[in-house]
């Protein structure tokens, strides 16, 4: 036998160990532990799972761990932001003004729309000898509807706009300014000039027009003619059976026309006097009789400016009721100035001063106390 030869006995000896070693490989590589299929090398193998592990209990019922969200959560978290807080202070500064003014609300709708004594006095006397001391507060339900949701809108408008303005201008400042060029020409456009304030106070007045007018039409017509519109069930049917859906904004646009220069100058006129205040003083914010007579100013200063067009919007909303409706606001100018001369587009200002300027005053002063309430030392997302 030649040297490289083996034996039988040797031969068996060999191959007992490799079988030895391979089985100590594969306890080691593919033990129970092993929760998937293992590649080693050129060797592919599914591990198994012991007995005991892949036992299943028959008797036993399913059970689904699912859980639904608090919906209360999602609550507080939407009654904490800035906007809500901002949306329900404006609801209950108008709500609240509303209930004290009522009476000179009533008496301005009178002589502006041109229904019985010309002068304040008269036509407070006027309307107790007709409807008594309650018919000072004629229409005052509807005009309690109408201001919680128009206050609301218009404040809340008007601070998102006016935030969203005020970063838009710095992140404008912050990067390139597009521009335009003709040949030597280098015109470049900017923000800077437009104010956030005058631009979301036109916003506030557009938006809470076109939500609100129709509770606006009710008001008037409650308030003009309450021996035709009884109370608010009788004029939305009559008002709807006589025009449908379009009587309920009948005049919205000479409406929108002249809340424009009114919104626009009533918050640009209180963010500019109240800034300017706090300045010369040298304070972070003013006290509440300060908010009152700020307020009051701006709604004097805005009344003064739009008042004709005010006119001529109420001539338009209630001439249907006289059977003489002029066809546009320019008409409606032209009509009051031919009857009445220049004069007659101020009728009514005084009374309109006299309600605007307590009820700007009263509302800014609430609002903003609501405001602290809400959003002072509350955090807020």
């Amino acid at each position: 036998m030649s040297q490289n030869s083996k034996s039988p006995i040797q031969y068996r000896a060999l191959l007992s160990k490799s079988m030895a070693f391979e089985s100590q490989s594969h306890k080691k590589d593919y033990s129970p532990e092993v929760s998937g299929a293992g590649v080693f090398d050129d060797v592919y193998a599914i591990p198994m799972l012991p007995k005991q592990q892949l036992e299943i209990d028959s008797n036993a019922k399913p059970h689904f761990n699912f859980q639904l969200p608090d919906p209360r959560l999602a609550i507080k978290d939407f009654f904490r932001t800035r906007e809500v807080a901002e949306f329900v202070s404006g609801a209950m500064a108008g709500a609240m003004t509303k209930a004290v003014l009522a009476p000179l609300e009533t008496i301005r709708t009178r002589m502006v729309v041109g229904v019985g004594s010309k002068d304040i006095a008269g036509s407070f006397i006027e309307v107790i000898e007709q409807q008594g001391w309650q018919g000072l507060w004629t229409g005052n339900a509807i005009n309690m509807v109408r201001i919680i949701p128009t206050q609301a809108i218009e404040l809340g408008t008007f601070e998102c706009v006016k935030r969203a303005m005020t970063s838009s201008q710095e992140r404008w400042s912050k990067t390139e300014k597009p521009s335009i060029h003709f040949g030597p020409v280098n015109l470049q456009f900017s923000l800077s000039w437009i104010s956030p304030v005058a631009v979301a106070g036109a916003a506030a007045g557009v938006v809470s027009t076109l939500a609100c007018h129709p509770l606006e039409v009710l008001k008037d017509r409650l308030t003009v003619s309450p021996e035709v519109y009884p109370n608010l069930s009788v004029a939305v049917n009559k008002i709807y059976r006589d025009g449908g859906l379009g009587a309920f904004y009948a005049g919205i646009s000479p409406t929108l026309v002249g809340m424009l220069p009114y919104s626009t100058s009533y918050y640009f006129m209180y963010e500019t006097m109240k800034k300017t205040y706090c300045l010369k003083k040298k304070k972070n914010s003013l006290n509440r009789i300060e908010m009152l007579l700020v307020g009051a100013l701006s709604g004097f200063t805005a009344s003064t400016i739009s008042f004709p067009l005010e006119v001529a919007r109420k001539r338009l909303m209630v001439g249907a009721l006289q059977g003489k409706c002029p066809p546009n606001m320019a008409a409606a100018i032209s009509e009051v100035i031919r009857e009445e001369g220049l004069k007659g587009l101020y009728r009514g200002w005084g009374a309109s001063c006299l309600k605007v300027m307590p009820s700007s005053g009263i509302t800014w002063m609430f609002y903003e106390a609501w405001k602290d309430m809400l959003l002072v030392n509350r955090n807020h997302l």
